[in-house]
């Protein structure tokens, strides 16, 4: 670990080691300044060797992103690419299917393990002299003042710094603690995960079906393997994490059908309640939230982690841009302009997700006869298919420079 004895005078306070808060850490230090990164736990916690099941969908913009960071390399030959995505709303006969091909070379996304990703980002990480990383350590006391950011962590580091940013999780205490309101709604919805290996090949093929209790994902891997994100009313979830592995595949097989052949459970199964987030603002006095601490998502097509991608590479733009200029990275103007940049971004996704899985999840037949007129339409409309595609590839509207083919 990048450690620097009993105090650290820099730039950025990070507080959060979850996917986008190293991820944040590497784009900041890239930008030129000097981060101080706090994590919870230690890295040999969540670098075991075995597969537990949790993987990330990671879209062709955010996979830019990683590129441009030196991270791509190390996780590129376990990554899955994404050549197709089918969309079904139970047994309609109309679908919706997008193709890499119809936007240019390349795939739309990829599927990586989560612990490939975080064994990547902590190579990373604890190899850059511009990040100061400590582990299994937690914020004690925190001021935050038109000046400064001085904090003291619970082994007894204090640290100063510019702008400290929040990239603690749905439950972050550092936006609880300055103030900030959120919009929160239960879904009552369960998110089973799970990965399979089945007997015939995915062809890199990503599948959403929509079921009468939400969407059903199954998500190509390397190999003859699927990644499930699974929901389920909360009470139908509960019965169904109870059963046996056999019990448990047929129930499995039953909503997944044939087409992949005979199915095996190869991970433990996962499970947490399914709700949306939305922090009403991303900054307070010397404070940014990133992640799921400024928007938690329903995991309906797979953009959380883009999101939260998306606000750590305009969040370190925006601040490697102010440094240029020789300004307060903590000013209210810089924080404004990240705010204004990215509260459309994470509102008009929640509304999108939310909407779907609204739509989706009702049985009222005009409904259901609306929506299903609706995959057909938009399939053999290819101007307006292309530009949903492209939305959901990361490559659609005012993207940071991280997130573009070549950087600006």
């Amino acid at each position: 670990m990048n450690s620097l004895g009993e105090s650290f005078n820099g730039d950025l306070l990070v507080v959060g080691g979850g996917l986008v808060g190293l991820t944040f850490a590497r784009a900041a230090s890239n930008a030129g300044l000097k981060v101080m990164l706090v994590d919870r736990q230690a890295p040999e916690h969540v670098e075991g060797e075995y597969f537990d099941g949790r993987v990330s969908s990671i879209a062709k913009g955010s996979a830019n992103m990683l590129r441009h960071l030196g991270i791509w390399k190390l996780v590129q030959a376990e990554a899955q690419p994404i050549q197709e995505i089918r969309v079904t709303d139970r047994e309609s006969p109309f679908f919706l299917h997008y193709n890499a091909k119809d936007v240019g070379a390349g795939p739309m996304g990829y599927i990586i393990e989560n612990r490939v990703l975080r064994l990547a980002l902590n190579r990373i990480v604890a190899a850059d002299p511009k990040i100061c990383w400590e582990t299994e350590v937690e914020v004690q006391s925190i001021e935050r003042n038109s000046h400064r950011v001085s904090a003291e962590l619970s082994n007894g580091i204090k640290v100063s710094a510019m702008l400290v940013v929040a990239a603690d999780g749905k439950n972050s205490a550092l936006r609880s603690g300055a103030g900030i309101k959120i919009i929160e709604r239960a879904y009552h919805q369960t998110g089973i995960v799970c990965s399979v290996r089945h007997s015939f090949p995915h062809n890199a093929i990503a599948h959403e079906r929509f079921l009468s209790a939400g969407p059903f994902a199954i998500l190509p891997m390397i190999g003859n393997c699927s990644s499930l994100v699974w929901t389920e009313r909360p009470d139908t979830a509960a019965a169904i994490l109870n059963l046996g592995d056999t019990d448990f595949v047929e129930e499995l097989s039953w909503r997944f059908g044939g087409f992949l052949g005979e199915l095996e459970v190869i991970s433990p199964r996962w499970h947490y309640p399914l709700q949306l987030l939305l922090a009403r603002e991303l900054i307070s006095e010397r404070l940014a939230l990133v992640g799921d601490a400024a928007h938690a998502i329903h995991p309906i097509a797979g953009q959380g982690l883009n999101l939260g991608l998306r606000d750590a590479a305009a969040l370190a733009q925006l601040l490697g841009e102010a440094q240029r200029l020789g300004m307060d990275l903590g000013d209210p103007i810089v924080l404004s302009r990240y705010d204004q940049w990215r509260r459309f971004d994470g509102f008009s996704m929640a509304a999108i997700t939310d909407g779907l899985n609204r739509l989706f999840s009702t049985t009222l037949v005009p409904v259901r006869g609306l929506r299903t007129f609706g995959l057909g339409a938009v399939n053999q409309l290819p101007f307006l298919k292309r530009i949903f595609q492209r939305h959901a590839m990361g490559t659609l509207g005012g993207l940071p420079n991280l997130f573009r083919d070549n950087v600006v």
